[in-house]
């Protein structure tokens, strides 16, 4: 049994980290001695969630290479091109021939976090709407100065974000979303399939409570690896 299918988000130019992604796709960049992809992977697998679909565009190349290289015991992986340009709707389009199960899963190719994957599709199947996005607490880029009448009490390093929840990824959908989505690779997943269905009720936010962090820059990529190096690495939830 491989559990449901996940698409993993891949294609993408990954502009925000400069020389890195002008050799490797995003999705490859490591963390440890291992591309960021496979711990996200990890993330489902120890669920026996193991059967893959890599939406693949930019550099695909690199990604195709590692997969047919390195094997993990019992994932199967399939390596889809979805086109270089294609926005993420169009993407998950283009693999409707590959999603026969009524439900299915999703992620982008960048983000980890501390995710129960059992306690995310126990939310979706609770409440029959299209589709479940996971919410999370984005991490604050800088530090904070907790001041009282103007002196400086103490410098509290990166706190939690108090602004509200973002869309983390770790979606999870039913087989009607494909009707809203089209594989014009202009087609918008974010900003229009999923606020067309939230006006119409159809989005239902699962609210990750734990840790969650996304590579979108050298300095998030340095924090992931130094958080790895010294065995903090809070995604790392397998065994």
């Amino acid at each position: 049994m491989c559990g449901m299918k996940t698409i993993i988000l891949a294609g993408g130019y990954g502009t925000r980290l400069g020389d890195i992604t002008k050799k490797i796709p995003k999705p490859m960049v490591r963390i440890g001695n291992k591309p960021i992809i496979w711990h996200i992977m990890k993330t489902y697998s120890q669920y026996n969630h193991k059967d893959f679909i890599l939406s693949l565009g930019y550099k695909q190349k690199e990604i195709r290479e590692y997969f047919n290289s390195h094997h993990e015991p019992g994932w199967k992986v399939s390596l889809v091109n979805t086109g270089l340009n294609t926005l993420k709707g169009a993407r998950i389009k283009r693999l409707e021939k590959y999603l026969d199960d009524d439900l299915t899963m999703a992620t982008y190719g960048d983000g980890v976090a501390n995710i129960n994957i059992d306690e995310l599709v126990k939310f979706h199947k609770s409440h029959g709407k299209i589709l479940t996005i996971t919410g999370v607490c984005p991490p604050a880029r800088f530090g904070e100065i907790i001041e009282k009448d103007s002196k400086v009490i103490s410098f509290r390093e990166k706190p939690q974000s108090l602004v509200g929840l973002i869309n983390g990824g770790f979606f999870v959908f039913d087989k009607r979303l494909l009707k809203h989505l089209t594989e014009d690779e202009n087609c918008d997943l974010e900003r229009e399939v999923f606020e067309k269905l939230a006006k119409s009720g159809e989005v239902m936010v699962y609210k990750h409570s734990g840790e969650w962090a996304c590579v979108d820059t050298e300095r998030d990529l340095k924090h992931l690896n130094k958080l790895w190096a010294e065995k903090k690495a809070f995604w790392k939830t397998w065994k």
